[in-house]
């Protein structure tokens, strides 16, 4: 009768818990990667990405203030990256954005004096919607460039103003911008670059003495601080009085007269924009 002889051999054993310490050791490495890192460098992105549409608005504001300043008739694509994608390989998420151009049927924004009921304060509005980063909203209103976030808001870029601090009266000078938007081109949203095309109509002057201008927009806080820095030296001296109004319940930045007399002359230059290709009709 043939006899079995059974023998112990630990080498497949071992060589199956290596295989799976390899495995736990790659799932751990994989995990702190997506867990740590990649939010980190996305957050980095979507930042980078910030910073480029903050680049990008600039650009715009100066393609719109040399347009204003030399009254012809050229279009200019100006780039907007809407986005960022995700990143390859990792379970990530893009980030989106959305372009609208405010005009005067989408805003009850103005400016008023005593010799202007009302011109209307328009705008081109970029909300990005981030998965990592805060989210953020550029505002181009009134030729000024406004940053918004949820801990507040300010102006980067001050709008096209010269102030004269004459014997009996301070002289304001204001380039504005007011924006002509196309039925159809005035929204867009996604993550790609898009280009919004503008260009220069025409331009109506106001000019005289007036007791008060006020700002009637969604950006309070950045106008009010923005006029405060850029007239510092003249509310200093009691010259002029610039704060937001009505006191409790604000509702428009108020600049009126003080030791001084207030003169404004607004150069209202029309401008066309539309997103994306086509021909713009003035």
């Amino acid at each position: 009768m043939a006899r079995i002889h059974f023998s112990k051999n630990r080498d497949a054993v071992a060589g199956v818990i290596e295989a799976l310490l390899l495995v736990a050791l790659v799932s751990v490495v994989l995990s702190t990667i997506q867990l740590i890192y990649v939010p980190q460098t996305m957050e980095q992105r979507e930042a980078d990405h910030m910073d480029e549409v903050e680049n990008q608005f600039s650009f715009l504001k100066s393609v719109i203030d040399l347009q204003s300043m030399v009254g012809e008739n050229v279009p200019i694509s100006s780039p907007i990256t809407l986005g960022s994608d995700e990143l390859p390989y990792f379970v990530t998420a893009r980030a989106f954005g959305q372009l609208d151009v405010i005009d005067e049927s989408r805003t009850s924004s103005r400016i008023t004096s005593d010799f202007i009921s009302g011109i209307t304060l328009t705008s081109i509005r970029y909300e990005a919607f981030n998965a990592y980063y805060i989210d953020q909203i550029y505002i181009l209103e009134g030729g000024s460039v406004i940053v918004k976030q949820p801990d507040g808001e300010t102006v980067i870029i001050e709008p096209s103003i010269k102030f004269e601090n004459r014997s009996t009266e301070i002289r304001i000078y204001y380039s504005l911008p007011l924006i002509k938007g196309v039925e159809g081109k005035n929204s867009i949203s996604g993550y790609k670059n898009q280009f919004i095309r503008t260009n220069y109509s025409s331009k109506t002057t106001y000019a005289g003495a007036t007791t008060f201008i006020r700002i009637y927009t969604d950006y309070l806080d950045a106008w009010n601080d923005s006029f405060n820095k850029m007239l510092e030296e003249e509310i200093n001296n009691g010259y002029i009085l610039v704060r937001k109004y009505p006191l409790s319940s604000p509702q428009y930045v108020s600049i009126t007269t003080g030791t001084k007399n207030l003169y404004l002359e607004l150069a209202v230059n029309n401008i066309g924009a539309q997103i994306g290709p086509g021909y713009i009709f003035t």
